[in-house]
């Protein structure tokens, strides 16, 4: 009777949780954020010890995963609303290679090592750091690579200038300009920086996607 109510438990459990993690919208586990992977944790964590425990209630372990699913979709909403908030909870992209020149002050700051580099440069297939042009660390721990083009070409990456009505100083400063140089373009498109979902800047030139402009 015993194995029965495991059995049994461990099936309602696996549709159970299956139920959770697609109302929760995850994908695989290489794209889980920190706050993913802690509520992963503590759901693996739940669901084990209701198994083991066969004389507790099945309520007991129900009603902390509902908690903890709902908890993950408010703040995946205000995460969205707030990029402050967005990047407290998962963190922001880190600019490892730029221009083909290692950025060994980001890497300390993110206690990456160049042995991590390395590997990923192999897992990817690269042979050679001379081969990469930009290549930035992602919140959710992986590498993005953009390599140099056939003929080492150098490339425009394009670099955000507004996120979320928010003007990125630390873009300005790369490309040597001004808040004031930003705010006349606008004022000059007649667009409002509040307005702004998304600017970046590329061959010289700035793009911008308006809030007006995205699909609700």
């Amino acid at each position: 009777m015993e194995i029965l109510t495991v059995l049994i438990r461990t099936i309602f459990f696996y549709f159970f949780i299956t139920l959770a993690y697609r109302i929760m919208g995850k994908r695989e586990i290489g794209q889980l954020g920190i706050i993913d992977l802690i509520v992963s944790i503590l759901i693996a964590e739940l669901v084990a010890i209701s198994i083991e425990n066969i004389n507790d209630s099945i309520f007991n372990t129900i009603l902390p995963i509902v908690s903890l699913v709902i908890i993950e979709l408010l703040l995946a909403y205000a995460s969205i609303k707030s990029k402050k908030l967005r990047y407290f909870l998962t963190g922001k992209p880190s600019l490892i290679i730029n221009k083909g020149q290692i950025n060994y002050k980001e890497m300390i700051r993110q206690r990456y090592s160049l042995d991590d580099l390395l590997l990923e440069l192999r897992q990817k297939g690269i042979k050679s750091i001379s081969q990469v042009e930009y290549a930035l660390l992602e919140s959710n721990g992986k590498l993005s690579i953009f390599k140099y083009n056939p003929l080492k070409i150098p490339s425009n990456y394009p670099l955000p200038l507004i996120i979320d009505g928010e003007i990125q100083k630390s873009t300005l400063k790369e490309i040597k300009r001004s808040e004031n140089w930003l705010k006349k373009h606008l004022k000059q498109n007649n667009i409002i920086l509040e307005k702004v979902f998304y600017a970046f800047y590329k061959s010289g030139k700035v793009f911008l996607i308006q809030q007006k402009d995205l699909i609700i």
